[in-house]
């Protein structure tokens, strides 16, 4: 006997809840399958909100605030213990787990706990211990998201060798820590553990740090890690990983040896695709796992679709989210005319945080665009001298022809929080004018997107001034600019 259904959606966690209650909003009669009680995935579990958690705890206990801004040192005492860090965590996490069973149980979503895999394309068998049931669903939604890489050469079952999964059951902060992998979660880890005091070491092939940013956010931020005192080793890549009582020693390629308590690699995610029996389901997965999909997350096989950590890059919850609900939206008729500029947000949540909503400069400048730049900093804005954040600034890039905002970058505290302010603009088509002209809140950062555009507003009404002024004395017309005519 096979249990019927509109959708089955195999993963629960941030797209596949998504996913799932969308298509149960449109009148579909859903399956959500988990091989864990806990709902959302790495998201809420083991990645992303444990990770800002302990960040957020290392920033509060470390007084790294304090002591520039009051003179106060709170430092963490080393007998602290990650299990001590965590406590909040936990809190966390149980409060997100718990307000995820709601939303999916008042969806009137059915939940099952076990692993699945497909019997064949429009089947799914569903396995919890000792029992075993089918499902079979018109549709099938696969958002199994993604779980840590791990490369050959270093012995993962020692002490002291971790993941970026495992590394949050280390039992005591380390004296000193090397990180392999300057992405995205290897520099938030760097930062959060010399927050709290560690020696951390810092190692990536590549010669420039997060390269998708701005090149203007990248360099800031590496001058900012710097000063916090983790030691870069840039263009270097790990050849051997050896381990000798508590110490572990690397070898690097260019002859450098980093010795070290601990290792945290973090070389990137590979998509939960291994148990899926997806030979079955006439689906073959890419080198890490990874799923091949359309504009509308439509797999090879057209009823199967696929979104979040799952289909690869950029492996964000909030792109999966996105995805989920557009997949679904157009599988039970539920889509809308698609934006303009399907632009879509990112943050990296290192000390101090950056993120962008649109194009770098340099991607303006490839397609040979007319540009102009809009900047504001941190420290000339009243939020940003309360809070003492010194380096942060936002940097917003304009057409010049029309001043249509094309990208916004910003580092600093809240950097997150304050692209959005920006990636609404965009999506909108705003020009520079609704900033000048909107009244933000003082004292607030979002402001900056006024200090920003005034500056610019006004560089260019001198340029336009001078020119006049050059042009009658020539006695030729007058100079024009959107802004001012």
């Amino acid at each position: 006997m096979k249990s019927v259904y509109d959708l089955a959606v195999i993963g629960a966690g941030p797209a596949g809840i998504v996913g799932a209650t969308t298509a149960a909003s449109l009148g579909a009669r859903v399956v959500l399958i988990d091989r864990f009680g806990d709902l959302g995935g790495a998201g809420a579990n083991t990645g992303t909100v444990p990770s800002k958690t302990l960040r957020e705890t290392a920033l509060a206990l470390s007084g790294i605030g304090s002591r520039d801004l009051y003179g106060v040192d709170l430092s963490l005492r080393r007998e602290a213990t990650v299990a001590d860090l965590m406590r909040r965590e936990h809190a966390v996490k149980e409060a997100l787990n718990r307000t995820l069973a709601q939303i999916v149980e008042a969806s009137s979503v059915e939940f099952i706990v076990g692993d699945a895999h497909f019997e064949d394309a429009q089947t799914i068998g569903v396995r919890s211990g000792a029992t075993s049931r089918l499902v079979s669903a018109h549709r099938t939604l696969i958002s199994t998201g993604s779980s840590p890489y791990r490369p050959a050469g270093f012995p993962f079952d020692r002490p002291g060798i971790y993941d970026s999964d495992t590394i949050l059951e280390l039992n005591t902060i380390p004296q000193s820590l090397a990180v392999v992998g300057a992405g995205a979660v290897g520099s938030e880890y760097a930062s959060t553990f010399a927050a709290l005091g560690t020696k951390v070491h810092l190692i990536d092939s590549r010669d420039v740090l997060l390269p998708f940013l701005d090149s203007e956010v990248s360099a800031a931020l590496t001058r900012a890690i710097r000063r916090s005192g983790i030691e870069m080793h840039c263009g270097e890549r790990v050849v051997d990983c050896s381990c000798a009582d508590r110490e572990i020693t690397l070898n690097l390629q260019s002859g450098c040896v980093v010795r070290t308590e601990a290792v945290l690699v973090a070389a990137g995610r590979r998509s939960n695709t291994e148990c899926l029996n997806l030979d079955a389901a006439g689906l073959a997965p890419g080198d890490r796992g990874d799923l091949k999909v359309d504009e509308h997350y439509r797999t090879a096989v057209p009823h199967v679709y696929a979104a979040g950590d799952v289909i690869g890059f950029p492996g964000l919850a909030s792109t999966g989210m996105q995805q989920a609900r557009r997949a679904m939206s157009v599988a039970f008729g539920g889509a809308g005319a698609p934006p303009t500029r399907d632009i879509l947000p990112s943050a990296v949540y290192t000390i101090p945080e950056v993120a962008m909503a649109g194009d770098t400069e340099e991607a303006v400048h490839a397609t040979g665009v007319d540009y102009v730049i809009g900047r504001a900093r941190y420290a000339d804005n009243p939020r940003g001298c309360i809070i003492g954040e010194k380096e942060g600034f936002l940097k917003l890039i304009f057409r010049r022809e029309d001043l249509t905002l094309l990208g916004v970058h910003a580092i600093g505290e809240l950097a997150s929080e304050l692209v959005h302010i920006g990636l609404i603009a965009m999506t909108a088509g705003c020009d520079a004018t609704v900033f000048g002209e909107l009244s933000f809140n003082v004292p607030t950062l979002g402001a900056l997107y006024q200090d920003a555009t005034w500056r610019l507003i006004n560089e260019r009404r001198r340029a336009v001034a001078e020119r006049l002024r050059k042009d009658r004395g020539a006695g030729r017309g007058q100079a024009r600019d959107p802004i001012t005519k």
